[in-house]
């Protein structure tokens, strides 16, 4: 059995795209005869702190899934202070770095980025050791953080990005790329450097997919709209509450996540009791796909258009047979225009969004089924992680 390692800052239990992200390939790769091994910091995402399962620990190694899991310590935080962030950042940089240099690995390892300081110093470790470096890029960093306004343009952090950026795009045996945008920018750095499109397609099984409404006969049941992932500056869900207006309409917002707006967006909801606004907070993965059999539509939104990203959201709510109303622009926007998933606002329109949520509100329980079903069959046929990750491996990428 081939083995192989994966390095990423973020795996269950931890929640959010990033982590199911990694999971998902880990335990496809192990489903192909891989012995997979996944590295990466104790839990601590996205609250900052660690998992009380991990606390007091100095690095874990367990087993999850028939994937073996290898923790090393962090000093957690999400202080908006810079230097304890890169306090944080460097704890488990340097015991990464050690890890890889002293520890024997595998000759075919997977670097997750972002983070991009945890990506370059992977790679720089695993280049002189003459690893075949697989790179996985999901977002486009510093690119991302200057449309975020999270990074200023040209300051020395930026510049200090850009270094890492073409660092680990040239060092990288082989680049996969979540979007043909990310592989075009990549491209603009490293003309000659072979990319494939590996989309982060979810995999469920059977018993939790939701292909029909359960609810066809009840007409006056409230359409029900949720968002469900971190509550971040990217996502601008705080921004959404106070910009839709649902007063009138058939239709119920339901937020369940958690994040750095969480306090923002519970104080908007107890000042608009009427905003039809609900939220749920951080539930586990299993138990929310359970309760989502209840939900009608998933919205996708980002803040700003980000050049490169494709919110995994898209795929992930689909092949549960949700239509998605997607808010946010680029790539991501062209997925749901081509497949027919649902409904497409132009990002940052709130005039536009709040006209199609009305819309929305006038289907009726049987014009929803068949959208569902729809979506449902069109995700089933075009959104398949086997068929990606064994045209990968018959490519020789893994």
């Amino acid at each position: 059995m081939e083995k192989i390692l994966i390095v990423s800052n973020y795996y269950p239990p931890e929640k959010g795209a990033a982590a199911n992200r990694i999971e998902q390939l880990a335990l496809k790769l192990h489903q192909n005869k891989y012995e997979v091994t996944v590295l990466c910091p104790l839990a601590n995402y996205p609250k900052g702190e660690l998992f009380k399962e991990y606390k007091g620990k100095i690095s874990v190694t367990e087993n999850r899934g028939g994937i073996t899991v290898k923790r090393l310590w962090v000093y957690p935080s999400v202080s908006k202070n810079i230097l304890i962030r890169v306090i944080s950042v460097m704890s488990f940089v340097l015991g990464l770095f050690f890890y890889l240099l002293f520890k024997k690995t595998p000759q075919k390892v997977v670097i997750q980025s972002p983070p991009l300081l945890v990506s370059f110093v992977a790679i720089l470790v695993l280049s002189f050791k003459k690893k075949k470096i697989i790179l996985n890029i999901s977002d486009l960093w510093p690119l991302a953080a200057i449309e975020l306004k999270a990074l200023k343009e040209n300051s020395i952090s930026h510049k200090i990005s850009l270094f890492f950026e073409k660092y680990i795009y040239k060092k990288a045996t082989v680049v996969l790329a979540q979007s043909h945008e990310i592989i075009n920018h990549v491209k603009t750095i490293v003309p000659h450097k072979t990319c494939y499109l590996y989309r982060n397609f979810p995999e469920h099984s059977h018993s939790q997919v939701q292909t029909t409404s359960t609810n066809t006969q009840e007409a006056d049941k409230p359409i029900k709209i949720f968002y469900a992932g971190l509550l971040g500056i990217a996502q601008g869900i705080a921004e959404l509450c106070k910009k839709i207006d649902l007063s009138h309409l058939n239709i119920e917002w339901h937020i369940f996540g958690d994040g750095a707006e969480k306090n923002e967006i519970l104080a908007f909801i107890e000042a608009n009791t009427v905003s039809k606004i609900v939220f749920h907070g951080m539930i586990e993965r299993n138990k929310l796909h359970d309760m989502l059999k209840d939900f009608d539509i998933a919205l996708v939104p980002l803040k700003t258009r980000i050049y490169g990203s494709v919110p995994s959201k898209i795929f992930e709510y689909a092949a549960l047979g949700f239509p998605i109303l997607y808010f946010g622009g680029g790539e991501g926007e062209d997925i749901v225009n081509k497949h027919k998933l649902g409904w497409v606002v132009p990002v940052e329109n709130y005039v536009q969004l709040n006209v199609q949520l009305r819309e929305i509100s006038l289907l009726d329980r049987q014009e929803l089924s068949q959208i569902k079903k729809d979506v449902f069959d069109t995700a089933k046929n075009n959104f398949n992680l086997q068929t990606q990750v064994k045209n990968l491996i018959e490519s020789d990428v893994f």
